[in-house]
């Protein structure tokens, strides 16, 4: 294939991963976070290959073959074989074994936030002879990579399970590695291939990252952020020949059972939501009160009990007294009669606990979003190993922002407007 061929070739498919891109995120059952990221990635790609097309970047045929398309494409492929994204290109902190705050790029966080996968474009030759130290300087091995991952991921528990870890090879991974990863507990997506003991010649390094360093001062736009340089697809130093037409064995995307938690601890914001008349039917006014009008619509859209009860089901109701005590007062001021009826019924359900906020949540700073009721709240299902139900949303992001992330089922939130309905205009 000619240079210029293949040049073609890679445009077509940035454009193409552009538009899978957009058609993955519209299927999503929520927004994707990173999508933005993910896609100045590709469009950084794209800029560079026609600046290359209009020869204002020169560079060798075998470097085309060395863009970071390898790994976009791994990215998107793995979005796509998986459900529940949430987000691409996510950074996550963690502290490393010696307390030292580390960086980590998770390329597909799905299932909810259960699954972590690193997608991996490099060839099966050059990951295994990295791991065996015959690569660059500054390469780091796949496996020093998992044990990264298994770090970070065992201090971002969701629902209070670690989530899964998933390397997703598209160019083949050796068994050697294969079986490493899945003695240290990843799981392994790809296809398992044959080494051989032959030597052979290395063979020259230099990517298309390399070339662009050389040639304009900052690089290009669009790096990886992510510690191994996936988009180097080089096979220097292949003194082992891992034989990537022999497949020993084929791994599909491992179905992962999800321990679903079966405690849920009801915020204020819960509580007022489940009992509001909005909630119940009387939605069908335009209030006095901007904001009770806004709630009244997005109820006529969308109702919010469903979702409530549908979490709900099956599970054991906590609530601890600082958001119990708040709810009577509020009640008590703004409750209509069959807000506080149904109030008294869903109270009969909740085991009421003391507040008992963990460590980790007297370790936040207090703000304007941070204040003692939340904290108490979100602090006692914390303990509790729950998942606190709110529309408190904003506590939840300042709580992340600080490194404190809570496992949560957030809705929209409804306020009491049984007392109001009589100077309101029915719709």
């Amino acid at each position: 294939m000619s240079m210029q061929s293949m040049l073609q070739d890679r445009m077509a498919a940035a454009q193409g991963l552009l538009q899978r891109v957009e058609a993955l995120c519209a299927a999503q059952p929520r927004s994707v976070e990173g999508r933005a990221k993910l896609c100045s990635k590709l469009k950084a790609e794209l800029r560079f290959l026609r600046r290359v097309e209009a020869g204002k970047v020169l560079i060798k045929e075998s470097h085309l073959q060395s863009t970071n398309l390898a790994h976009l494409t791994a990215i998107v492929q793995s979005a796509e074989s998986l459900t529940d994204v949430m987000s691409v290109l996510h950074v996550f902190s963690y502290l490393d074994r010696g307390g030292t705050k580390q960086c980590l790029v998770v390329d597909v966080v799905a299932n909810g936030g259960h699954t972590w996968v690193k997608a991996i474009g490099r060839k099966a030759e050059a990951l295994h002879n990295i791991w065996q130290g015959r690569g660059q300087y500054g390469d780091k091995s796949i496996i020093s990579q998992a044990e990264d991952f298994l770090e970070a991921s065992g201090q971002q528990p969701v629902q209070y399970s670690q989530p899964s870890v998933i390397f997703a090879f598209y160019n083949g991974v050796s068994r050697p590695m294969a079986d490493t990863l899945r003695a240290m507990g990843v799981n392994v997506r790809g296809d398992i291939v044959a080494v051989n003991a032959e030597e052979g010649e290395e063979e020259e390094a230099g990517t298309a990252q390399e070339v662009i360093d050389r040639k304009e001062e900052g690089g290009s736009e669009g790096d990886d952020d992510d510690e191994e340089d996936d988009d180097d697809d080089d096979e220097a130093a292949c003194l082992t020949r891992v034989d990537r037409h022999t497949v020993v064995e084929r791994l599909a995307f491992p179905e992962l059972k999800v321990e679903e938690c079966c405690r849920v601890n009801l915020d204020i914001t819960t509580l007022i939501t489940y009992v509001s008349s909005l909630s119940h039917g009387q939605c069908h006014f335009s209030f006095k009160e901007e904001v009770l009008t806004e709630q009244a619509a997005q109820e006529r859209q969308e109702k919010v009990l469903p979702k409530l009860d549908s979490f709900m089901k099956d599970k054991e109701l906590f609530a601890c007294q600082s958001a119990v005590h708040d709810f009577h007062v509020i009640l008590g001021t703004l409750g209509g009669p069959g807000e506080k009826q149904r109030a008294d019924e869903l109270l009969a359900r909740v085991r009421v606990v003391p507040d008992q906020p963990t460590e980790r949540t007297h370790t936040l700073t207090t703000s304007s979003k941070v204040n003692h009721r939340s904290l108490m709240i979100f602090g006692t299902g914390d303990s509790l190993r729950a998942i606190t139900m709110t529309a408190n949303s904003g506590f939840v992001r300042a709580a992340a922002n600080q490194g404190v992330r809570y496992s949560v089922f957030i809705h929209q939130p409804r306020a009491l407007t049984e007392g109001k309905e009589w100077r309101a205009t029915p719709i």
